[in-house]
């Protein structure tokens, strides 16, 4: 086969793309860089504004991408973005941090219809698709809290954790009609959702510290594993959470023990 096949893994020239939540952050990230590696991407957000923002800078770069509106909490409206896409990116979430005692059910409900039934809402609507042609890649994006948890992100980190069931499940039910679902788990992510941390500097800087790498991610960290899960180069990649946390969940504690040197 030579060389050229493994050149080609992460070609997505001639495939489109839907990414949602593509107004900012990770979004914005995955759609850029799923452009760059040739794909025609749809920029979908609830601000139209930013969806334009994002899909005229991939143009104005030489990429191709188009904008649209998108509510994921209404299946009426997913349904009408989701027309025929080989990979589908669902980013969009909303946090309370607040103790499980003082969420309002408001405020649960809240969490849970975005994070967890919108995303149920563009899993759905994408597979369905997907399965009548015999192939596509979702990606949606989960988080390191469900994996481990701390105070004030109960009701988010429970909707993080569901996530990851949703992907198993759908892609148990649709790997053998050549639809792959996958989830990606970022750590601490400078991102809209994340800006109430830098107004508290100690609490910034313990995120910070937490990590292998000492430091917070940039959007752009994440593209890498967004191509890769879109790619050809994931081509036996369902089912997974894919952790993209600078070693957050490898390192125990925040605490470094006086090693001797």
């Amino acid at each position: 086969m030579g060389l050229d096949i493994y050149r080609a893994l992460f070609d997505l020239t001639g495939r489109t793309a839907l990414v949602i939540g593509a107004g900012s952050g990770i979004g914005k990230a995955g759609a850029e860089a799923l452009a760059a590696f040739g794909a025609e991407v749809t920029c979908a957000d609830l601000d139209a504004d930013a969806a334009a923002r994002t899909a005229d800078g991939i143009v104005a770069d030489g990429g191709n991408a188009t904008a649209a509106q998108v509510d994921i909490g209404d299946p009426t409206s997913v349904r009408a973005v989701v027309d025929r896409p080989d990979v589908v990116v669902c980013t969009p979430a909303i946090n309370v941090r607040k103790p499980m005692l003082s969420i309002t059910p408001d405020e649960f409900r809240r969490v849970v219809d975005l994070n967890l039934a919108g995303t149920f809402n563009v899993m759905t609507a994408a597979a369905a698709g997907m399965a009548d042609r015999g192939r596509g890649s979702i990606i949606v994006i989960s988080s390191i809290r469900s994996q481990v948890v701390e105070p004030g992100q109960g009701v988010y980190s429970a909707t993080k954790a569901g996530v990851v069931q949703m992907v198993k499940t759908l892609a148990a039910e649709l790997g053998p009609k050549g639809v792959r679902v996958n989830a990606l788990a970022p750590g601490v992510v400078e991102t809209p959702l994340t800006e109430q941390i830098k107004t508290h500097p100690d609490w910034y800087r313990a995120y910070a510290e937490k990590s292998a790498l000492g430091r917070w991610a940039q959007p752009s960290e994440m593209a890498g594993a967004i191509v890769y899960l879109a790619s050809d180069a994931a081509s036996y990649v369902t089912g997974s959470l894919l952790v993209v946390d600078g070693g957050w969940l490898a390192v125990d504690g925040r605490f470094t023990p006086p090693l001797p040197e």
